[in-house]
């Protein structure tokens, strides 16, 4: 196995992964975080190079700490050949790393946003969530109610991007988050706001991002 920490190397594998889409969706999102910062702290491992046949990303030193109680790992074999599968631990309640694909579920596939337009409800602006709302996305989220969640939430919403929508007085209405694999991971509606409209401002405007970021987006 080798750990892939070179440049040109990663931007090599973003290429190859891009062109085996849908198929290369588990860590898809995971290089292009990493080539963009990397703000998750992941790696990206693969049997050898370049002639690969499996792909992981998972958190770095992963296997040198030991730590696993709170890995998120994504796994891709033989891009565009090959089935495709993904790993991940169920300690938040059996999410998966793909649950909406990389930006997926948003309702229009790549490109179709950037001609798109959408307006929020009068009284409500697109803003962002702060560390104060971590306990409103815990409550909120089918995951979460327990600490683990909670630290989970909390690292995502300081690390990667989220759309928040807020009425007059700043409050949250609606909001989407992603993840290290460049997910939708939590979206929401406060019931009271809902067939409003929020949601589809939030998602696209977060697809609008994406897109803008070199994330594609699938329906």
């Amino acid at each position: 196995m080798k750990i892939l920490t070179c440049p040109a190397q990663l931007q090599r594998l973003e290429e190859i992964l891009r062109k085996s889409l849908p198929l290369a969706l588990p860590v898809f999102g995971a290089v292009l975080n990493i080539n963009r910062g990397n703000p998750g702290h992941f790696e990206v491992v693969v049997d050898k190079w370049p002639e690969f046949g499996a792909v992981l990303a998972r958190p770095s030193g992963e296997v040198a700490s030991g730590d696993m109680r709170d890995c998120r790992r994504g796994v891709t074999r033989c891009p565009g050949t090959c089935q495709v599968c993904s790993e991940h631990p169920e300690e938040l309640g059996g999410t998966g790393v793909g649950n909406w694909g990389c930006w997926g579920a948003l309702g229009m596939g790549v490109g179709c946003w950037g001609t798109l337009e959408v307006w929020p409800a009068p009284g409500v602006r697109v803003g962002s969530l702060s560390p104060s709302h971590v306990d409103l996305l815990n409550d909120t989220w089918p995951y979460g109610g327990n600490a683990r969640s909670r630290r989970f939430l909390a690292e995502i919403l300081g690390r990667f991007p989220q759309v928040c929508l807020q009425d007059g007085s700043g409050q949250p209405v609606a909001w989407v988050l992603t993840d290290h694999f460049g997910t939708g991971t939590h979206s929401y509606t406060l019931p009271e706001q809902r067939r409003r409209g929020h949601m589809q401002v939030a998602l696209t405007v977060a697809a609008q991002r994406a897109h803008a970021r070199g994330f594609p987006t699938f329906g």
